[in-house]
Formats: C-alpha cells, structure tokens, sequence
C-alpha cells in the first residue's frame, strides 16, 4: 500500500490540505501565498494552483476523493493547455484570428484579440500610442463577441465613436445618455435616431453611468473592453461593484492601460481581479506571495519586475513598446526650465497651513487618520499656492512659443491658475479642456485646437489620457503644474507623443524654486524606480508611485522654516 502523508478535500473554491508537520513546512515552501502558521492548510481552486498541487502530490501523496481528483486532473490540464497556447503565441507560431476591419489592422494589433480567448480576460499595457483601441475593436468584429460593452472615462465616449467610425464602420454603436435605464431598442411609435430596431453590436457607457446599467448590460453583454482601466484599481466603490458585476457575467474581458498601477503595487489585485477573477488567488494569497506593507499601510510590490515576468508568463498581461511592434518615435526631450515666481502667493499661506504642515510632522502612528487628511489638504494647498505664483511667468513662455510658430498644450491642475493663464493669454484663444467642461465642451476645444482657431490647449493633468489626434497638429507639451505621478506625466506626453507624429516632440517642466516645485521635481524622478519593471523590463517605466509621507514632510518641513517655524527635532535628524 501506498504511504500517505495526509489528505485533501475541495471546499467553498479551496483546496483543504491536512498533512503531517514536515509536510506542511515543505509545501508552504512550495506555496509562499500559504500562511506560515496554523494546521489545516488553505489554498485557493485556480488552474495554476491545481497543477502546482498536483505536482507536490507525486513527491507527498495524499489520500483524495475520486471526484476531487478528477477535479485536480482537469484543472492541470487545463493550465497546461493555456501554458502551451502562450508558449505558442510568444514563439510567433500561432495563427492570427483574421479580424477584418475598414482599415487593416497590425499584426501587433491581432495579437491581443488572438490571446484574449486564452484565458477568457487580458490586461493591454501597451505603450501609450501604440493603439490598443485598434486592437480592442478586433475582437468586437466576431458575431460571438458581440453586443460589445466599451466602458469608458467620462471624456472619452467621443474617441471611440470615432474610432469605429474610422475602423468598423459596420457596427452599429450606441453611447449611454442617461444614468438611469432607458430601452436600447426602438419602441413602437419611436423615432429616435440614435436607437436600432435590434440591440447594437457596441454600448458605450462611462464609468459613472455603468452603476446604474451594470444588471442590464450583464444580461446582453458578451464582451466588455475597459478603457483606462486603472480606474479599477479602487474595490469597495459602487463603480468597481458595478465593473465586478459586469466583467463576471460576460466571457471575455479586457482591459486597456499604459498605466495600469496607481499608488500602491497591490491595487493590480484589483484590476486583474474584474479582468480575470481568480487568476491571482484570493487577496490575502497575492499579498503574502507578491507585497509587503507596514501596518496600517497598502502592501507594495516586493519585486516588481519579477511580479511583471509572472502576469506575462501566465498570458494575464500583454505589454508591447513603440520599439517592439516597430513604431518607434524620436526620444521626447525634455526641458526642465526655471521660471520666475510671485512670492506673494506663497506668502500668503498663513496659520491655517503652518497648523496643517506641523500635523504632517507628527511623530508615531496616533491620530493617523488626522495626519492623513492633513497631508491631503496641506498638499492640495501649497501646490496650488506654487501654481498661481508662477502661472504669469508660465503663460509668458508658452506666449513665446506661440509666437516662434508653435502650438502648444498646457497641463496644469488648479481652476485658479486656468483663470490667470486664460486671462494672460486671452488673445491666443485658448481652449479648456479639464473635468469640469461637459463633452461637448471638450469636444469644441479638440476640434478648435485642431482646426487652429486655437493655438493653446490648456488641459487637466487628470482629464486627458486616452484622447487623441492633438499629435497631427501639435509637436510641444509644457508642464505649467505638476502632478505627484510619473505616470500622469507619461499619460499627458501620450496626448502628443503618439502614432501618428511627425516630428519630434518637446516638453517643457516650468519650474518656480519656491513652494512645492523643487521636492516634486526630484520626485518625479525617484519614483520611476518604484515600480520598475512591472510593464517594460530594463527600460524606461513610467507608474504612478504613492506620494508617501516622506516626500510631503520634506515640503512640510521646507515650507515651515520658510515662515520662520520650528521644525521638530526628529525631522531635522531625519533630514
């Protein structure tokens, strides 16, 4: 008889292994998402874990139920027919799905519509450009694939209008007007010019309005593309319930991002978790497997570039460079540049923000709530202060590039630097383009910076990803504000530096040496390191690292021996 050294039964989506002591501390060996203490061993039912499982059984046999084990053989089977479909694909010997679109695809962009099957759900991280639009329409060209659900960031329905216009003209495309549900289909004595006799091949919706659509899509939905998906990188929201919901009831999803980690490294639980639910474990596996944390704080990535080879291998992710699909674009350059600032705005920071930089300096973990909302609100507040000090001198610059034949995009972040560079540049007819214009409105800027009635385009470091076009007209990108992120500035660039540029593109960081410009400045470029590798191996990689308290005590600290006010003495040290 064969020696058994334990058993294991399936239960609730788990494996349930019971096993003698050696055992368990060489399978925990095996698993490093299985917890390090206790007796019964819990692990979750995935393809992967099935065959991972399997293969410690030929060393440590276990007594089984015959049906468990049939399950086991299955789920084996089943990753390592997914394994070899990869391998296939990565080794360039699998056949393209010949998509037919009005305008032939890349092969590149076959690629991900060929790979989504796979696995049934797929991150596209391409580089920003590179046109995962195209590839998302591909698959939406199948009869099985549709009706197809495009959600979308609020300003973007208008792109992909245009884009199936442009591609697949043959698909009858419906956008959501409403939060509240309303029938897709013509009813009788309706004329309605924008609704079909049958349900369309293509709903575009929004995030926002997805809460209130997500049960009736579901039930009609077959696949479902979300554009900008990082916006999934927050659970417990109504929008990521309604997403979740969404993404569970159709059979394929994918999701489009260069820029798929904001903040924290196990916000891509998150997003894989609608895209391919389960595909990661269950939470607490991929945190004790992939992050570490401090208490109180989100888990980070313990080895980025590792964890990125591993969503790659396991085809959950595809990530292609300019240079890998052979659309490479001249290098940006970049211009840091230093301009002159209005001290008087800073100045004015007064004892509402020297009460809120001392909470920020707090010694210990009491009362972090409070340290937190601080941070937020003395954050928002010198950057602002930095912004409208050095928003004359900014507008003057980009004046000077107008004047020397240049149309430019202007990124900023606060309403009252838009209002003093709209006034200083009003001759120029500037154009909005942030979240506070409706579409319409966003979609007259476009058209008036396009066209030239506009020479300037002022823009939300937030409100643009996604938008394209601008990159046939405009060559120069300034940075009048800046954002924490290395991403939201990789983001902003994509707007001009894209498929479809001609000449090299020029970008601007405006500078002041007062207020929070200098620390951020430094940052921005630290925080590149933090996530490298996750996308793009050994090359330039742009993620949106969290502020962190640290970079925000140095402006903190700064901004008090500015105004004369002790720094703790702790924070000197630290210094």
């Amino acid at each position: 008889m064969m020696t058994t050294f334990g058993s294991i039964a399936r239960a609730d989506g788990r494996w349930q292994i019971t096993c003698e002591a050696h055992v368990r501390a060489r399978i925990r060996r095996v698993f490093p998402r299985i917890p390090q203490s206790g007796g019964v061993i819990q692990l979750s039912d995935t393809p992967e874990n099935s065959r991972e499982l399997a293969w410690f059984l030929t060393r440590y046999p276990m007594e089984l139920a015959p049906a468990d084990a049939g399950h086991l053989e299955a789920q084996t089977a089943r990753h390592v027919d997914q394994e070899l479909r990869l391998a296939e694909m990565v080794a360039g010997r699998a056949e393209l799905l010949p998509f037919k679109l009005a305008k032939p695809p890349r092969d590149y962009q076959r690629e991900p519509g060929t790979l989504l099957p796979v696995r049934g759900g797929l991150l596209l991280a391409d580089d920003v450009g590179v046109g995962k639009t195209v590839s998302a329409i591909c698959p939406m060209t199948q009869p099985q694939n549709v009706p197809a659900i495009v959600v979308v960031p609020a300003h973007l329905p208008g792109h992909w209008t245009e884009k199936l216009r442009e591609f697949a003209p043959a698909l009858r495309v419906h956008t959501i007007r409403k939060s509240r549900v309303y029938p897709l289909v013509r009813q009788k004595g309706q004329r309605r010019t924008d609704l079909w006799d049958t349900i369309p091949d293509v709903i575009v919706v929004s995030y926002h309005k997805l809460r209130g659509w997500s049960d009736t899509l579901a039930e009609i939905g077959r696949l479902v593309i979300f554009e900008e998906c990082q916006q999934l990188r927050r659970d417990g929201t109504e929008i990521y319930r309604a997403c979740r919901d969404l993404a569970g009831a159709v059979q394929l999803r994918l999701g489009l991002s260069a820029t798929p980690i904001y903040n924290y490294g196990d916000e891509f639980f998150n997003v894989v978790q609608v895209l391919l639910p389960g595909a990661l474990g269950e939470r607490d596996e991929f945190v004790r497997e992939w992050c570490s944390a401090a208490p109180g704080q989100a888990a980070r990535l313990r080895d980025p570039e590792q964890f990125g080879a591993y969503l790659r291998r396991e085809g959950i992710m595809l990530r292609r460079t300019r240079r890998d699909v052979g659309r490479e674009l001249p290098p940006v350059t970049i211009v840091p540049h230093l301009v002159e600032s209005d001290s008087v705005a800073l100045e004015e920071l007064g004892s509402d923000a020297v009460a809120l930089a001392q909470i920020v300096l707090q010694q210990g973990e009491a009362y972090r709530g409070q340290k937190m909302q601080a941070a937020g609100e003395f954050d928002a507040m010198v950057r602002q202060a930095t912004g409208v000090a050095k928003a004359p001198y900014v507008a003057e610059f980009v004046r000077m590039l107008v004047e020397s034949g240049e149309k430019v995009v202007l990124f900023g972040w606060h309403r009252e630097v838009y209002r003093i560079w709209m006034q200083r540049m009003a001759d120029l007819r500037p154009v909005l383009y942030s979240g506070s214009e409706s579409l319409a409105q966003k979609a007259e800027a476009k058209r008036a910076f396009v066209e030239g009635d506009a020479q300037v385009m002022i823009m939300s470091l937030r409100s643009g990803a996604g938008v394209d076009g601008l990159q046939h007209v405009c060559r120069t990108v300034v940075f009048g504000e800046f954002d924490w992120s290395p991403g939201v500035h990789e983001q902003c660039l994509g707007r001009v530096d894209r498929d479809g540029q001609a000449d090299p593109v020029m970008a601007y960081y405006l500078e002041s040496d007062e207020g929070s410009d200098p620390i951020v400045i430094d940052v921005l470029g630290v925080k590149r390191q933090q996530s490298e590798g996750v996308r793009n191996p050994g090359g330039p990689l742009v993620e949106r690292a969290d502020l962190g308290e640290a970079a925000l005590k140095r402006v903190a600290a700064e901004f008090l021996r500015s105004k004369g006010v002790a720094v703790p003495a702790a924070v000197e040290r630290a210094a």
